[in-house]
Formats: structure tokens, sequence, C-alpha cells
């Protein structure tokens, strides 16, 4: 079947446990992977702690002793997350969860696409869609991210010379795809691959501190003027936009000798 465009696997054979999950809306497939290898999956009242397992969707499949079900409406949804909030489905410090932030009418369980820290701000997406979670998620998708970026100080041109061309830290590489000045103190950077808080591992190793660090785009989803704080659901266009990257990620997994 196909959600707005978006292609969903079959169900009438099997399929991995952790496609399942994502298809479920528990969370993405390498979350949910998580979640398999810590013992928090049944399935038939046997615990799937390994990964492999295959079910269809008569089997009976707990996480944490409670049923998941295909969700049969997808969500796609965009949210400004302003900073002090975290992109997790739950956080032992009390801290203000992002997915708080969605409108109380969302009743499916919806996760991130590609976190922002707990200082940065701007644009995440949340869907229940593993597919296209999967899809936009992985690095071959050459899906690119655009932030704003303020700095506490000047901003020195061999910083964003060196961000360009590549600097080691630590043993390793970060990269941006590109990165242009606005001013003294400001930049803006693009990514693709975004490796874990990369942004502000750069301005460290340079001595410097993002005052303020705001991702505008997502591949062809732009910020816009979604306010702070604020969510709506994709258009049309936008998922058909999204679908492109899905297009060729799925051509270049299918040339490498990948099923799916």
């Amino acid at each position: 079947m196909k959600v707005n465009g978006i292609g969903l696997n079959s169900m009438d054979n099997e399929i991995r446990l952790q496609v399942y999950l994502a298809h479920c809306g528990v969370a993405s497939r390498r979350a949910s992977e998580e979640l398999i290898l810590a013992g928090r999956v049944s399935v038939n009242g046997l615990v799937a702690s390994t990964l492999g397992t295959k079910v269809r969707e008569t089997d009976l499949i707990l996480v944490d002793g409670k049923p998941v079900r295909l969700e049969q409406k997808k969500r796609y949804i965009a949210l400004n997350k302003p900073a002090g909030y975290i992109c997790s489905a739950k956080d032992p410090q009390g801290r203000p969860l992002a997915q708080d932030l969605l409108p109380k009418n969302i009743t499916e369980r919806v996760y991130t696409i590609g976190r922002l820290d707990f200082r940065s701000s701007g644009l995440i997406l949340f869907t229940n869609d593993g597919d296209f979670a999967a899809a936009l998620g992985h690095p071959s998708a050459d899906l690119e991210k655009e932030y704003l970026v303020e700095s506490t100080v000047p901003v020195p041109d061999a910083m964003l010379d060196a961000f360009l061309r590549g600097v080691e830290i630590e043993g390793e590489l970060y990269k941006c795809a590109t990165i242009e000045r606005l001013g003294k103190k400001s930049v803006k950077v693009v990514l693709i691959e975004g490796k874990n808080r990369e942004i502000r591992r750069v301005f460290s190793h340079f001595h410097l501190h993002p005052e303020k660090l705001q991702r505008i785009r997502i591949g062809p989803l732009l910020l816009g003027d979604l306010a702070e704080g604020k969510s709506r659901a994709l258009t049309e266009g936008e998922l058909q936009s999204f679908q492109t990257y899905i297009d060729a990620y799925r051509k270049r997994r299918k040339s490498n000798g990948y099923s799916n």
C-alpha cells in the first residue's frame, strides 16, 4: 500500500521485527533494534532479544509488555523545536520533550527523523512511517541539513576553511558540504552526513561557542515562518519532494546489492 506517495512494504509475508516496529510507529529501525537487543520485545509470548527475528501482522508483539499494531494513519509533521527541549520519547532527567509540543489530537506513536541536541533549535521531523524514516535517515540519501550558527566571538576564516576541507577531531573526520559567512560572528552551514553534535564539536575545537544553533532546512523542507514551538503537517507537495530523495536512495541501495 502507499500513503501520501510513500511506499510501505506489504505485511502478507514475514518481515524483520525491527521493520515491523518501525511501521507501528514505535521507533526508527535503528532504535527498534536497540529495543530488541535490550530484551524489551516479545513475539507470541517469547522474548525476541536477537536481531533477525521475522514476524507477520497476525503475530502478538509486545513492547515493554504492551501490544503494538500497525498504524493505519501515517503522520509526517514538521516542528520548530525551541532550545531547551530534548528529542527523545522520555528523559530520566525530566527535561521537556519536543514531542510534547505536538497537538494533542495526534494519537499515533511518532518519533523524530534526525535529532537536534538539547541546546539547539529549529526544524525537526516526526513520523510513524518506518520506510520514510529509514530512507531519509540513511547517509546514502544525501539529505542536506542547513543550519544558522551565531558565535559568541568572531569566527576566523581558518575555521571555515578547515570545516570545508575536513578537520579531524579525536580520530573522527568532520566535513561540511558548504559553509558561508553571514557576519563576523555568524555562518550558515550545510551538512549531509550530520554526525552527533558535529557543528558544536568543530566550533569547540577552534575555541568557539555557538550562542545560537538553528536548523532551517531538511532536504527540500524549509523552516520558513513556522513559529517556535509550533508544528504542522507536511503538504502533499513536500512529501513528493522527499520521495525524490527516497527514490534515489533505493536506486543506490539496489545497485549495491541490497533488496530493501
